[in-house]
């Protein structure tokens, strides 16, 4: 009989062999096939220890062998086989018409870093380019005095947001809104959330098949990264109250929105990628820019 640990470093290595990228909710070979162990027996993700004596019958072998199988035919993210991914131990439905959620403002969120920004008059949230709508509702939890609106330009996206509102009993203080950038979100809005197609073209040319299996629209940013970003910074300040404030994962492509915006002050925020990942910029900031 196999035992579950050992299963796991069978498919370890079945993975690493394989060649398949990581990136969407785990970074490595192992956590990978956990992942994909552990659902398929239907435990708890967090149990691994608990259970990682457990022998398994020549069934269970099987179906855990066709799953890590189809995993490397596919070139799928893991999330898109189970229809699950988790932010701040907070489960979420995906499935391939929205982005596997993995935005660093998720940690930023519950470690209350830019909580210094915000204050009693923090009401009115927008989660712009909502995807699957985790950001939302993170913020929804976070902060229980506040309404929340996820807005995003597919409306395949906002079917699979709206799978997360109601899973997460959110509807009275979630709003779901088709929009193209701020165009039908005015606000006035005290913090917007944007977690933005930002890829540049050259790194959209080179992704691993896992990151192609995702919707183009929410990654693909021109031949800089900074298209939709552009429109936002422009759009942004009408959209604030006084005392409001972005925050804006731009990934990798710090370098690139230095470039694009030099004289505008920003301040970086720590997240355990680095400091280079998501920035925060105040409408006072935006307007003198």
């Amino acid at each position: 009989m196999l035992k579950l640990i050992h299963c796991i470093e069978l498919h370890s290595a079945r993975l690493t062999q394989a060649g398949v990228s990581f990136g969407h909710g785990t970074s490595n070979a192992f956590d990978e096939a956990a992942w994909l162990v552990l659902w398929r027996l239907g435990l708890p993700l967090d149990e691994l220890d608990e259970h990682a004596e457990r022998e398994l019958s020549d069934d269970e072998r099987a179906q855990i062998a066709a799953l890590v199988e189809q995993r490397i035919a596919s070139r799928k993210p893991a999330a898109y086989l189970t229809k699950e991914a988790w932010l701040q131990g907070v489960p979420f439905y995906v499935d391939e018409r929205a982005i596997v959620p993995r935005s660093f403002i998720a940690e930023l969120i519950a470690e209350g870093t830019f909580d210094a920004w915000l204050g009693e008059d923090t009401r009115n949230i927008l989660d712009l380019c909502t995807g699957n709508g985790s950001l939302a509702v993170l913020a929804a939890m976070a902060w229980p005095d506040t309404q929340v609106t996820g807005a995003d330009l597919s409306p395949e996206a906002l079917a699979v947001a709206r799978i997360n509102v109601d899973r997460h009993a959110l509807q009275e203080r979630i709003n779901l809104v088709k929009s193209d950038g701020l165009k039908a979100v005015p606000g006035p809005w005290d913090l917007i959330l944007c977690n933005p197609p930002y890829v540049n073209a050259q790194s959209m040319a080179q992704l691993p098949a896992e990151y192609r299996a995702e919707p183009e629209l929410a990654l693909a940013g021109g031949a800089d990264g900074m298209d939709f970003v552009r429109q936002l910074l422009t759009d942004a300040p009408a959209c604030m109250s006084e005392h409001a404030v972005l925050v804006l994962e731009i990934g990798n492509e710090r370098e690139f929105f230095e470039q694009a915006f030099p004289g505008l002050d920003v301040v970086w925020l720590e997240t355990s990628a680095g400091d280079d990942q998501v920035l925060l910029v105040t409408r006072e900031a935006l307007l003198q820019s």
